[in-house]
């Protein structure tokens, strides 16, 4: 017979206290839809064109297959690590390693880019003063300590907060559409586009992907769910669908706006604020930029508490130092972790706003590295998902249809990424580069093995005797 554990690999946490709602409020925080919404249809239609609305349709289909091998891992096991552990559990301690640091950049340059996307629209709102470099930075080392504050002090007060404000933005950027789409489109002289091409649909599926990521984000809190196996994969599978939804609204309602304007929606460069103030609505654009600060600051406090787990995962694994496991006795929180990530993500956006680089530059070279990061991170777990289930005698057919259509998809979507951002490419490089030889490195201290740690029942779950 064997004995129980008398507390738990991830002891520290706050285990089985969240309800559903605080779980899925991570992920829905985490893909931050309304800044998805107002952004992301306009960057698609330059590379699409008419295809727009079928790009959103095949990502939001990708980003179904990603989730769905996600839940088949979820609805076992329950872990801090998201997708690093998952990974580890299916192919073993090098790949998990490779997504360990995949997803680990992902969230430390989504958080920084959604502390920009926050002053990017935070700033306007505040006045001239609030507009120049040291200013924004300023507003963005703000930003970053209000992130901080409200990751420390609890899982639970943070995320009824981020539900909150996102399902503010949501709504507003919703109500937004629908009066716009009332409004009918623009005049103007050009006719309706030529129907697009595979190739044109396609080309616009990897900018539309980067509108998903961090709809993962859920994973994060499975050590700390109250009804982990059933509400972090609802809410993970959840949040990939109404997204979805919600992304192909946003783009039919902008293309059909600009459907007679020469250029159409790729001429635009602030496409909802222009529709807006053609009409005579000028009452949009500044409610417009509160929803949007409100959804990139959920989003940075999603995506802070998903990089504080992560690395909680890997000091207990002995990967990173072993101080970032450690938890504050109060709050029962990564403290340690997320006094590292938070302020570093905020340096990533401070420092070269006062240096005189623009808030929305920043904003989009964090996001394009970032999505790399994630697609890395997806394609593994996809791949891993068969292997998993294999391994514990519970493969089925849909598990390896799903692996064999998302994982070269996402590879694709990921060369195409770096094809056209060779920035990304280099970023990708020096990442790669870095991670060989942590990773060998680790190996001679004989510390690259048996990764992955993940929640367990301890003996106080069965007999409740105190942890």
């Amino acid at each position: 017979m064997t004995s129980l554990r008398d507390r738990s690999p991830v002891h520290g946490l706050a285990r089985r206290r969240l309800g559903p709602a605080d779980v899925a409020a991570q992920s829905i925080a985490g893909s931050a839809p309304s800044a998805a919404m107002a952004a992301t249809p306009v960057i698609v239609a330059g590379m699409a064109g008419a295809g727009t609305v079928w790009s959103f349709v095949v990502a939001g289909v990708l980003a179904l297959l990603v989730a769905a091998s996600v839940a088949r891992f979820t609805r076992r096991m329950a872990a801090p690590g998201g997708i690093y552990t998952l990974t580890a559990q299916g192919l073993g301690a090098g790949p998990a390693f490779a997504a360990g640091i995949a997803t680990l950049a992902g969230y430390l340059l989504l958080c920084g880019a959604a502390i920009a996307g926050a002053v990017a629209y935070l700033g306007p709102l505040c006045g001239p003063w609030a507009t120049g470099p040291l200013a924004s930075a300023l507003l963005a080392v703000a930003v970053g300590a209000v992130v901080t504050a409200l990751v420390v002090r609890g899982v639970r007060p943070a995320a009824r907060v981020v539900l909150l404000v996102e399902a503010v933005a949501v709504a507003v950027l919703v109500g937004v559409f629908v009066v716009l789409l009332v409004g009918g489109p623009l005049p103007g002289p050009g006719a309706p586009a030529p129907p697009a091409g595979p190739g044109a649909v396609a080309a616009g599926v990897v900018p539309a992907l980067a509108a998903f990521i961090g709809f993962e984000m859920a994973t994060s809190l499975g050590a700390e769910a109250r009804r982990p196996f059933r509400s972090v994969p609802r809410a993970v599978t959840a949040t990939a669908a109404v997204t979805a939804v919600l992304y192909v609204f946003a783009a039919a309602v902008q293309v059909a706006g600009f459907a007679a304007v020469p250029g159409g929606l790729a001429g635009q460069t602030q496409p909802v604020q222009v529709l807006a103030v053609a009409r005579g609505w000028s009452w949009i654009p500044p409610l417009l930029d509160a929803a949007l600060v409100l959804s990139f600051l959920a989003c940075a406090v999603a995506t802070t508490t998903a990089l504080s787990r992560v690395l909680f995962a890997l000091a207990r694994d002995g990967v990173v130092p072993r101080p970032l496991g450690r938890t504050h006795r109060r709050f029962r929180t990564p403290h340690v972790a997320v006094g590292l990530g938070a302020p570093a993500a905020t340096l990533a956006v401070a420092v070269p706003v006062a240096l005189g680089v623009p808030v929305g530059t920043v904003l989009a070279a964090l996001l394009g590295v970032a999505t790399v990061g994630f697609l890395v991170g997806y394609a593994l777990v996809c791949l891993a998902a068969p292997a998993f289930l294999r391994r514990i005698g519970e493969l089925t057919p849909a598990a390896v249809a799903t692996a064999v259509v998302a994982v070269p998809s996402l590879v694709a979507a990921l060369v195409a990424f770096v094809v056209a951002a060779p920035a990304t490419g280099i970023a990708l490089a020096v990442a790669l580069a870095a991670g060989a030889v942590w990773a060998v490195v680790l190996r001679r201290r004989g510390r690259l093995h048996d990764l992955g740690v993940y929640d367990e029942t301890v003996a106080s779950d069965v007999w409740g005797r105190a942890r």
